[in-house]
Order: C-alpha cells, then sequence, then structure tokens
C-alpha cells in the first residue's frame, strides 16, 4: 500500500493492542487508512504527552483503522493511534481506546491491567509482554518480561 514505514509500525501496534482490548478483535485498515488524509508524521521534538508518556520524541505518527467488535455485531468503531519515536524506535504510544482505563494508583492488582498498558494483558495474550515492552520503553528501557535473561 505504500505506507510510509513509521504509519505501517504504529498501524501493526495499534492493531495489536486494540486485539488485547476487551472490545475489539482487531483493526481493518483499509488503503484510505494510509492516505494523508488519515494517516501522518509530524516532526515533534517535544514531549509526547504532559501525562506519564513524557518522553521527548521526534516524530508524532498517526493512523486510524476500524476497530472489529469481538461480539461481531455493530458497526466499527473509528480507532486513532498515535504513536512517538525517535528514528524508528517507538517509545510512546495511545489510542481513543473506549474502554476506560484502570488507574494504577487505586488498585495495585488491578484486574484490567492492560486498559492502561503497563503489564501485557489481563486475558493472557501469549505475546502481551511485547506491548508492555514497547509501550514502556522510555521508562523501563527493555526490563519488562519480553527478554527473560537470567544471570545463572
Amino acid at each position: 500500500m505504500h505506507a510510509d514505514p513509521l504509519v505501517a509500525d504504529c498501524a501493526a501496534h495499534g492493531d495489536f493492542v486494540a486485539s488485547t482490548s476487551t472490545a475489539f478483535d482487531h483493526v481493518e485498515f483499509p488503503p484510505s487508512s494510509f492516505d494523508s488524509a488519515h494517516a501522518s508524521v509530524t516532526p515533534w521534538n517535544d514531549s509526547f504527552d504532559e501525562a506519564k508518556q513524557r518522553v521527548k520524541v521526534d516524530n508524532i505518527v498517526t493512523v486510524e483503522g476500524l476497530g472489529v467488535r469481538q461480539s461481531g455485531d455493530g458497526d466499527p468503531a473509528a480507532l486513532k493511534f498515535r504513536c512517538g519515536y525517535v528514528g524508528a524506535q517507538m517509545l510512546a504510544f495511545s489510542w481513543n481506546d473506549p474502554v476506560p482505563p484502570a488507574r494504577a494508583q487505586s488498585s495495585g492488582s488491578s484486574s484490567h491491567s492492560r486498559a492502561s498498558g503497563k503489564h501485557g494483558g489481563a486475558r493472557g495474550k501469549h505475546a502481551a509482554s511485547g506491548k508492555g515492552a514497547k509501550k514502556s520503553t522510555a521508562k523501563s528501557s527493555g526490563k519488562s518480561a519480553s527478554k527473560k535473561k537470567s544471570s545463572k
């Protein structure tokens, strides 16, 4: 589809994250998702956001897709993904998740930790640790379960 590599990467990450949601099975990206009206790479050189993801990024990538619900009922939902990059490395991610995120400070063992994106999925997806590692790269720098190494 001749998408910019960063747009394609952001779309792939968005599809993965949405598939861990209790609301969506997957995201569809019609060819129009990658045109200039629905996707962009914007030079940034500032913080990704003013909340937990204050990491400085060089580019903000946005891409839109259609969230296909797990039940298969109803119309697909319009989803917007926003990714922050330094070079080709994604350091921050957000999206218009319709499931309200659980607040980590209110409960240390929230069954909805998936919504905050910090600890893989509560649903036990086999690749959930990759999401946590990618999203929290700015803080944990790969200390998540994505690579389990032992010194012994």
